[in-house]
């Protein structure tokens, strides 16, 4: 049985969907969540679902080798579920195509630093784009970089708002996010 920990910054219901995507599955179990933002709701989502999760800070993550060390323990896939910081290339190396990220966009449209959340939304907004998506990628050293493993669109109305558009894309994550993660577990096995 793989072990998923997943990177979460926020709110966590992309965090919590795969939790229990997984909670009675064969071939794979989240294990922990781990968080850089002692605020994130993240935390009320795992005591609830009792799921371990731990609070890290930059030095744990970039200059010390705690989170890698944990992960070398812990981890056989690592998910992106709305955590805002790069990877550590010692991280990524060590965890090579076994890094999943999703994105609030058609990547390579939208990507890279400060483009997360709402930011993406009133961007495709204020673009006059007429669809969006989402886009499931491995991670590398870069933001948004890593090669594709999946996308899916949704049609974008004149009359929509930015938070139109993230409640689309909301729905698009939970729908496809677990599955795809369970496909490249199968992959890979």
């Amino acid at each position: 049985m793989k072990r998923i920990v997943i990177f979460a910054s926020g709110s966590g219901s992309n965090a919590e969907n795969i939790i229990k995507y997984f909670q009675n599955s064969n071939i794979a179990t989240v294990t922990h969540v781990l968080s850089n933002n002692e605020h994130a709701k993240v935390f009320d989502r795992c005591e609830r679902l009792n799921i371990d999760a731990s609070l890290f800070d930059k030095e744990n993550f970039v200059k010390e080798d705690t989170i890698l060390n944990f992960l070398q323990v812990e981890a056989d896939i690592i998910i992106l579920a709305g955590f805002l910081w790069r990877i550590p290339a010692k991280i990524v190396t060590a965890f090579p195509n076994n890094i999943i990220n999703i994105h609030p966009a058609l990547l390579p449209k939208y990507g890279g630093k400060g483009m997360y959340g709402m930011n993406v939304h009133k961007a495709v907004k204020e673009n006059n784009e007429t669809e969006t998506g989402i886009t499931i990628h491995y991670v590398n050293e870069n933001y948004d970089e890593g090669a594709i493993i999946y996308q899916t669109k949704t049609n974008v109305l004149s009359s929509d708002s930015a938070d139109d558009i993230a409640n689309k894309i909301h729905m698009l994550e939970q729908e496809h996010f677990p599955k795809i993660i369970e496909n490249v577990i199968l992959e890979n096995v």
